[in-house]
């Protein structure tokens, strides 16, 4: 990331006015807001309020590739009000910039602030690590894909000779690869915050450049950890093997047949892979849509996107995490009680809740990336509409 700062700095010195004018008032904003010796972990909230909404605007800043919507949006249907006491203070409270609540295939809640809108996009964190993993699902079912019971290795061959040739795709999926990784979003030194800052090797992807570096902690299988670089592997295994960009996959097999109603953009690595990990700018709305596309089993139409039972492994616990009541499935958060979640940092989620057939999904900018008091927050938030639907509200 700062890289790409002090590059955007060095074509406003050269290029002049002319490109800064070309601008949209909007980018223009964000342009004075961004820190030109930071990486997102430490910029200021006004920096991250300006940017969120702006991942991909900026060339320089960030490139990605585009997501065309569907011809034929999934409807919406506005259903009846949700009423939940105190909603305004926990709006506030959680810095939301985007929330929808659907149920039974309606909205029942749908509410903006930090100025932004139902016609924007924001980046969703690591919320696209379960659109990653539904890929995964995707190509099994095209046969690009054998099994998840597959070496890592035999989808990215410049792993062999690493921890990682014993790996498999499940493991990978569930975060249970033994490879040692930290994950600390406030340590600068942390893997997560160095890793898309290393220099690629000649000829090879930088995610896996710098993955087949690091040692082995645990035997494969046996320690849940969580990962944000081995998504990002996931992302290389799945569009070397379908031999498309993951943006080209997404939108053959999510986007347009979900009836995503947006364009969306996936913002690139490096070596020109998209972040898989990460960084999926996209509509509140079309958020919600993938909860309702997991929710369904695949498109409103019926057709057949991944095996029959791959959302019910997906989002199935498969690894204890140490968390009475939670685990983790494929790139999904569990909970004891059917439900399910994609989460990111600084508050962006989508919440599935297969009994109540609800979805709730939101994007925000917390104070802290995890460690503030809005996670709680929000889990509490979750239970508090659960009750208002048993309820009968």
């Amino acid at each position: 990331m700062r890289k790409w700062l002090l590059a955007l700095v060095a074509l406003l010195v050269l290029g002049g006015g002319l490109w800064y004018a070309s601008l949209d008032r909007e980018t223009r904003g964000v342009l004075g807001n961004m820190p030109t010796d930071a990486d997102v972990l430490s910029w200021t909230i006004p920096q991250r309020d300006a940017a969120f909404r702006a991942m991909d605007r900026l060339p320089v800043l960030a490139k990605a590739n585009n997501i065309a919507p569907s011809g034929q949006p999934l409807p919406l249907p506005a259903g009846k009000p949700l009423v939940l006491p105190g909603l305004d203070d926990y709006l506030a409270g959680q810095r939301i910039a985007g929330i929808v609540i659907i149920q039974d295939g309606k909205v029942r809640l749908e509410r903006y602030g930090l100025d932004f809108d139902a016609k924007g996009r924001w980046t969703s964190f690591s919320v696209a690590k379960s659109f990653t993993s539904t890929l995964v699902g995707a190509a099994i079912q095209d046969g690009y894909i054998k099994s998840l019971e597959d070496k890592v290795s035999t989808y990215i061959p410049d792993l062999r000779g690493s921890a990682y040739d014993d790996v498999s795709v499940r493991q990978l999926l569930t975060m249970s690869s033994g490879v040692r990784w930290n994950e600390d979003y406030e340590d600068p030194k942390a893997d997560v915050a160095l890793f898309n800052k290393a220099k690629p090797d000649p000829g090879v992807d930088a995610t896996v450049s710098y993955m087949r570096r690091l040692p082995r902690a645990h035997p494969p299988g046996e320690v849940w950890h969580y990962n944000t670089g081995e998504t990002n592997l996931i992302g290389v295994l799945v569009s070397s093997a379908v031999k498309k960009p993951l943006s080209v996959y997404l939108e053959e097999k999510i986007w347009r047949p979900g009836g995503m109603e947006a364009p969306a953009t996936w913002l690139l690595g490096a070596t020109g892979h998209e972040i898989a990990g990460c960084c999926l700018q996209a509509a509140t709305r079309d958020f919600a849509r993938f909860g309702l596309f997991v929710l369904n089993g695949g498109p409103a139409d019926g057709s057949k996107i991944v095996p029959a039972d791959w959302f019910a492994q997906a989002t199935t616990k498969q690894k204890d995490i140490g968390e009475p009541g939670h685990g983790y499935g494929f790139q999904w958060w569990t909970y004891d009680d059917g439900s399910v979640a994609a989460q990111g940092i600084f508050g962006q989620g989508i919440f599935i809740d297969p009994k109540r057939r609800l979805v709730i999904a939101s994007n925000a900018n917390w104070t802290r990336a995890t460690e503030g008091p809005e996670g709680d927050a929000r889990e509490a938030f979750y239970k508090q509409v659960q009750a208002a639907i048993d309820a009968g509200q």
